[in-house]
């Protein structure tokens, strides 16, 4: 049940009784009309703002219309108060067994209470991490790897059809220098003095294992071949390599995706066939998208591959972008671009109605030029969503981390996860949005208290479970299962506190979509440490009034019912944890 659906519709119907017609004798657009949480616990459990927006339309004051609405929905059993703020708001107060129905339906669904059919099978792809292979995972795309597979899970979650993708950036100048970086590593195996690694190349101690791994097999063979021959054995060898401690990284933080796709295979001529970059750039020549000309200089210092020549322009400019982009150089080559372009052309014509890319905050000059380019070749049926994930800064005790002892010179995902643990990597890159800049300090993820958000969520289903234990020792001949639960008297529960957290996990199925629509992770997060605030803040009022504590020995029913609700909290919780990628604990240590 979704509550918020569900008075939407009942405000409708009232406002259907009042017979209401605009100017010319139509029935009033009713699609602005809304109901939500009231910003103030303290005036209601719903708002509407349909006297609001519908007064202009019908020609009545907001307050008249809204005393007219109010009388409608005053009749309405399942709504004890109604009251009229400000010039038109209007708020309504529920019947406990609105909430208590809530949570009947809650036990009942248990861990697919909340899932929804807004997506409705659309075909989603989500794209993210996609980092060089030339180095380990580092905290850097750890956000973006957490924020894109929370975002998958949690559209698939919404009724969407996901593919996780990564785009493996294999081709381009970056490769050739990890390839010659990996051959001094072969070298230095071979017994080779290299000396200190020449700059322009990757220095990391994670390219030694790879050059043993070349040594072992190919023995100083390499050594004998020219750069070109030994470049063509050594550049996929080391790729394979990389990408294998690249998943293995991503494996540690319970991130995988179902496609990894190479950007070497949109370059290649397989069969003597044209490329897909070729294929792209006829596509878009017949459809009138690309053209010869030249570009303005850029402001600022020029980019090292802007030319001052006559190029294959793309029409970017005609679909949002600032200026028109480069797809083939004066001298016959690629842009970077031009990939861009023809790996977009390849997931619409995979069927994708929407793509995802979450990227980092460097990449914020691709947004529009990423949108100019799914509006141009979807013909408008594709849509682009970029998700920008802001820097994360490490702390421990307060003093910023800066080295690694693998890397020289960033810390990696590995250490961060072997140091603190996967959950709280995860939900502490949750628990900001992925605009906002991120502090993650080791210590303070990792301590046990209220203030540590992954710790006191965790807590609250634990504690949950801690219950549903004590009472199984306490009535060993109450009988705790799911069916029990759900034949529990509900109408038992009644104090405000039991009230409250039915309230909150009411609101669970609108939490979902509205992080959907917005393909925004977070508010998941945000909305189990809330639920998780008000199980311990009753759980804390039953310590000081033992009434309302969860188990009672003398009244079998009242445990029961106050079991059901425990149980409910905990489906949620687990629930939450589950699209964030969390474990959500039976006990905790």
């Amino acid at each position: 049940m979704n509550i918020f659906a569900e008075f939407s519709e009942r405000v409708r119907v009232a406002l259907g009784q009042l017979a209401l017609k605009t100017s010319d004798g139509s029935a009033p657009d009713l699609s602005r009309v809304t109901v939500e949480s009231p910003r103030d616990p303290a005036h209601g459990d719903l708002a509407t703002n349909a006297a609001m927006v519908l007064s202009k339309q019908v020609g009545m004051k907001p307050r008249d219309l809204a005393e007219q609405l109010s009388a409608k929905l005053s009749q309405d059993a399942d709504i004890i108060d109604v009251s009229i703020a400000g010039p038109g708001f209007i708020n309504l107060r529920l019947a406990p067994s609105v909430w208590q129905a809530i949570l009947a339906d809650v036990v009942a669904k248990g861990a697919d209470f909340g899932r929804a059919n807004l997506g409705a099978g659309k075909k989603v792809n989500v794209e993210y991490v996609s980092a060089n292979p030339t180095g380990p995972m580092h905290v850097g795309h750890t956000r973006g790897a957490v924020v894109g597979d929370a975002l998958a899970n949690l559209l698939a979650y919404a009724g969407y059809e996901v593919v996780r993708e990564y785009y493996i950036n294999d081709a381009g100048s970056q490769i050739d220098t990890l390839a010659q970086s990996a051959f001094l590593r072969y070298r230095e195996a071979l017994g080779d003095d290299i000396g200190e690694i020449p700059a322009g190349l990757y220095p990391g101690d994670y390219l030694v294992p790879i050059g043993k791994k070349l040594a072992a097999e190919h023995g100083d063979a390499l050594k004998a071949m020219d750069e070109a021959a030994w470049i063509a054995v050594v550049k996929p060898a080391t790729i394979a390599a990389m990408m294998d401690m690249i998943r293995e990284d991503l494996a540690q933080l319970n991130v995988k995706h179902d496609v990894f796709f190479s950007e070497k295979t949109l370059h290649d001529h397989t069969d003597n066939q044209a490329s897909k970059i070729d294929e792209m750039l006829d596509a878009l020549r017949g459809d009138g998208l690309i053209y010869e000309g030249t570009l303005p200089p850029p402001k600022g210092q020029l980019p090292d591959d802007w030319e001052d020549r006559e190029q294959t322009l793309f029409r970017a400019s005609d679909y949002g972008d600032d200026t028109d982009r480069a797809l083939k150089k004066s001298d016959g080559s690629y842009t970077y671009f031009a990939a861009d372009v023809a790996y977009f052309r390849d997931k619409f014509l995979r069927g994708f109605d929407e793509m995802i890319y979450v990227l980092g905050a460097d990449h914020g000059g691709y947004v529009k030029r990423l949108q100019a380019v799914g509006k141009a070749v979807s013909g408008g049926k594709s849509e682009v969503i970029v998700r920008l994930c802001q820097l994360v800064k490490l702390y421990r005790a307060g003093e910023p981390v800066k080295m690694s002892k693998r890397s020289g010179d960033f810390i990696t995902l590995r250490e961060v996860v072997d140091e603190v643990g996967r959950d709280p990597v995860r939900f502490m890159m949750l628990f900001r949005k992925n605009d906002a800049p991120l502090d993650f300090d080791f210590q303070k993820v990792t301590e046990q208290s209220k203030d540590n958000p992954v710790f006191y969520v965790q807590y609250g289903n634990a504690r949950c479970h801690s219950v549903m234990r004590q009472a199984a020792e306490e009535l060993p001949d109450l009988d705790l299962s799911d069916e029990a639960l759900r034949s529990a008297d509900l109408s038992l529960l009644d104090d405000s506190g039991e009230l409250e957290l039915m309230a909150k996990m009411a609101v669970w199925p609108k939490i979902v979509e509205a992080a959907a629509e917005t393909h925004e992770p977070h508010r998941v997060a945000f909305y189990l440490h809330d639920l998780a605030s008000s199980l311990h803040g009753h759980w804390n009022r039953g310590k000081e009034m033992p009434h309302l504590r969860f188990i009672h020995a003398d009244n079998p029913k009242l445990t029961l019912a106050r079991l059901a609700l425990i149980r409910a909290v905990s489906k949620v919780i687990a629930s939450g944890l589950t699209i964030l990628g969390v474990d959500a604990p039976e006990e905790m240590r």
